[in-house]
């Protein structure tokens, strides 16, 4: 059958039964959603690619390829993606479209029996709700990684410990991504505070191997060409045995055991002196 005929054939029937056709794909959608998308939002989105879908079966094709479906795909976007922001599955999103061979399945394989369309719209069907997985799997895919990307600038903070001194206190892996965040972050804090003392806390960095020790390395350089200076603090016994195992060199960087130490270096590098004060007999 020609997609000209087969298209005429569809288009008879959606136009002619649209609104209970219609009523029903909302029907079995929102159950599908279990609830969580009110019914008159769903009808409206169905709505929509119910009007362009037909609209796209007037030009006499049945490929979901083509172009007269743009807009038909256009709207199975904004759909996907807002399912994809909504915490929906993948499944729960592609039945929005599967849905609609079952609603047409009675009319077209039943007494007026049309199978040929029926399996030929199937088909549209099955390639627009391939579709809608390839951009909710995108979407999804946007989703994590500006997650990780928010949490890898949440994982690198950068504090003021005292005038003229900030601190990048590391918590768990460092790799390259990281060693990038940490650098921007350093040198843009360092500008913005004035500051020439920076303090590298590896305190909560489980193990130094050869790589991390690298990417502190160009840290502390790409700090030393903004003019400040670099203390690497948290260097715990076990981390200063490997890195005498594994012949790393530090050069003249300054390291030191504990937060407390680096700053107490870095406070008498800037030319500041804090003294301890002795309570008063009596004082509270």
């Amino acid at each position: 059958m020609a997609d000209k005929h087969v298209s005429e054939r569809l288009i008879a029937l959606l136009s002619g039964r649209g609104e209970d056709l219609g009523a029903e794909w909302a029907e079995k959608v929102t159950g599908s959603l279990g609830g969580r998308v009110a019914r008159a939002e769903v009808e409206r989105e169905l709505r929509e690619i119910y009007a362009a879908l037909v609209a796209a079966l007037s030009d006499g094709s049945v490929d979901g390829h083509d172009e007269a479906f743009g807009e038909v795909r256009a709207l199975l976007t904004e759909l996907s993606r807002n399912r994809a922001l909504q915490g929906f599955t993948p499944t729960e999103t592609a039945v929005s479209v599967f849905a609609l061979k079952a609603v047409l399945e009675p009319s077209l394989v039943g007494e007026d029996s049309d199978a040929e369309a029926y399996l030929r719209f199937a088909g549209l069907l099955d390639t627009l709700g391939l579709f809608t997985i390839e951009v909710y799997s995108r979407t999804r895919e946007e989703l994590i990684a500006a997650q990780a990307e928010q949490l890898l600038e949440l994982s690198t903070p950068v504090v003021k410990l005292w005038d003229g001194v900030i601190g990048v206190p590391l918590v768990g892996t460092l790799d390259s991504a990281r060693t990038m965040v940490v650098m921007e972050k350093m040198l843009q804090a360092l500008i913005d505070t004035g500051s020439e003392q920076a303090i590298i806390d590896i305190t909560g960095v489980p193990t130094v191997d050869t790589e991390v020790a690298q990417h502190l390395l160009k840290t502390v350089v790409a700090a030393r060409l903004m003019g400040a200076e670099c203390t690497i603090s948290g260097i715990r016994p076990q981390i200063a045995q490997t890195i005498v195992a594994l012949g790393i060199d530090f050069g003249d960087i300054v390291t030191k055991s504990t937060l407390a130490d680096a700053l107490r270096h870095a406070l008498r590098r800037s030319g500041t002196t804090v003294s301890r004060t002795v309570p008063q007999a009596g004082a509270r």
